[in-house]
């Protein structure tokens, strides 16, 4: 794939004047509030998933308004049940949810207990998906992007990064996690999902954010040509006046404000020929990303990003995260 976007030494100096919308903290702490106004109910039971090597519960916690979020919740055999080990909570890609029990396990072969967060509503495209999202919204365009675009409070993307934030916290209270080390990694919507919670519960490890999506939002929308940035083109098209009250509501959700805000070590992704998350959005993010921080470029690579290859550098790079 040709590289489309800015040459790498653009990139690496690219620091695009993102406003925040008034009140950006006060809202995020307002909605973290109102979550934890309900227990987190936290619900596991065992499950067979047919491996030896692995462990897996079944998960259940409350997200945002309360809701139901299920996942999977995998340990190495080998560790006993009241061990505490650190552990990595899993987002899952667009269209994605937590799959089948058997599915989503290295982190656990690794050695760490491993958290694979269901999203609501998702798990219909790549890999199935368990939890509703019960919370309706006005007219939207197919997909996740424009529901409840009229008012962050709406947005389908609050409920979302409210159950992330909340997903760490489950995790945390958990048997047999150690509560003081927990990263969380994902990639594309995952990465996004990812950023977000390394700032709303900052006192997390390690952030491992693979070619990160809703970064630069407005500059997404406006590169690139595939979904899901371009499901708000198309409603654009049709909403054609309610672009700025559009692109106001989403900008509570761009990654770069969860940038300014990160403080964990973090590690990024970025493919140069990526035209899902143009490699300009990524970059966006990781310049503005306040904490201890570093980049794998992979710079023929689109959407893949760096693939399995990129799996060895996470495992790598959290094992010298925590070591420090």
């Amino acid at each position: 794939m040709p590289i489309w976007d800015m040459s790498l030494e653009e990139l690496e100096t690219y620091r695009p004047d993102v406003p925040e919308p008034d009140g950006f903290d006060a809202f995020w702490d307002a909605t973290l509030a109102e979550a934890r106004e309900h227990d987190l109910a936290l619900r596991l039971a065992p499950v067979d998933s047919g491996l030896t090597a692995v462990t897996t519960q079944d998960v259940t916690f409350a997200g945002f308004g309360g809701h139901p979020v299920k996942g999977w919740l995998h340990r190495p055999a080998t560790a006993a049940p009241d061990e505490p080990l650190p552990a990595v909570v899993q987002f899952q890609g667009y269209g994605g949810g937590r799959g089948l029990p058997h599915e989503f396990v290295l982190w656990a072969l690794a050695g760490y207990a491993h958290f694979v967060m269901d999203t609501r509503g998702q798990g219909s495209s790549w890999s199935v998906g368990d939890t509703p999202d019960p919370v309706g919204s006005p007219p939207s365009h197919p997909g996740f992007m424009t529901r409840g675009i009229e008012d962050p409070h709406d947005h389908y993307y609050r409920r979302v990064y409210t159950d992330a934030a909340r997903a760490v916290e489950a995790v945390r209270a958990a048997p047999g996690v150690d509560a003081g080390r927990v990263a969380v990694v994902g990639g594309s919507q995952g990465g996004a999902l990812a950023i977000a919670a390394g700032a709303l519960v900052p006192d997390v490890v390690g952030v491992m954010t693979d070619v990160p999506f809703l970064c630069h939002i407005r500059r997404g929308v406006e590169q690139a040509s595939e979904d899901p940035f371009a499901e708000v083109s198309r409603y654009l098209q049709i909403h054609r006046a309610e672009r700025e009250r559009a692109f106001a509501t989403l900008s509570h959700f761009d990654g770069i404000h969860f940038s300014r805000r990160g403080r964990a070590p973090a590690l990024f992704s970025v493919g140069l020929a990526d035209t899902i998350c143009p490699p300009s959005t990524v970059y966006a993010a990781y310049n503005a990303y306040a904490g201890p921080k570093e980049i794998r470029v992979y710079h023929d690579n689109d959407h893949e990003g760096g693939g399995s290859a990129h799996q060895v550098e996470q495992l790598r790079w959290l094992r010298a995260a925590l070591e420090r």
